[in-house]
């Protein structure tokens, strides 16, 4: 999906810390992004993480989490977090690989994140636990978009240029297929520190190389 490369600059999330000394390393995630036609389109699954959480509180983000040692693999990763935040069961071969980012290396706290897309089930009732995640919502990606610009929705990065990928398409059926038939690639940002405050720009963007 070519379209994750075009960009805009947007800033490091709630929680996000600048780390001034050596890079840590990353620890292995995954994330699930639900889809499910509607008659506007497609609609994706997004969950609010709990707003007293020193990381990420508050942000509107697709379920997931870091590799615990029992995962059989990054698929397994990503179906248990969603039943876990998000309360959809789905088998790991229903997960499609879509992208791999890796938090920048300017940042603390680091992941090295597998995202799959999926369908919902047509049982698929979202329930969250009120602890990680207290809310959850369909939703259009261009109006999670619009949202976010009225300051409705707090999106994080990664989040936002997913969403911007996942705009390009008319139904589930259509991502998947695009999903399936593209090349999974690292993707590092890079976090850009000036007089404003850290900005974040993906390779190729002017500036990143300095």
């Amino acid at each position: 999906m070519d379209t994750l490369a075009s960009v805009e600059v947007d800033r490091p999330g709630p929680g996000e810390e600048l780390n001034t000394g050596a890079p840590s390393e990353p620890r292995q995630a995954a994330t699930a992004i639900v889809l499910r036609d509607s008659e506007g389109g497609a609609e994706v699954l997004l969950v609010e993480r709990n707003p007293d959480s020193r990381f990420m509180g508050g942000a509107w983000v697709f379920p997931g989490g870091a590799v615990h040692p029992d995962d059989a693999d990054h698929a397994a990763t990503a179906v248990r977090e969603l039943e876990e935040e998000a309360g959809v069961t789905i088998p790991s071969d229903a997960l499609v690989p879509l992208s791999r980012w890796i938090t920048p290396a300017q940042v603390k706290i680091r992941f090295d994140t597998v995202f799959f897309v999926a369908e919902a089930p047509p049982d698929a009732e979202p329930r969250v636990d009120n602890a990680e995640c207290v809310d959850f919502r369909w939703i259009a990606p261009e109006d999670a978009l619009r949202a976010s610009e009225r300051d409705e929705l707090l999106l994080v990065f990664p989040t936002i240029k997913h969403l911007e990928a996942l705009t390009a398409f008319g139904s589930v059926r259509e991502v998947l297929e695009a999903a399936r038939e593209g090349e999974v690639r690292a993707v590092e940002p890079r976090v850009v520190v000036n007089e404003e405050g850290g900005r974040i720009l993906l390779p190729g963007e002017p500036g990143f190389e300095n």
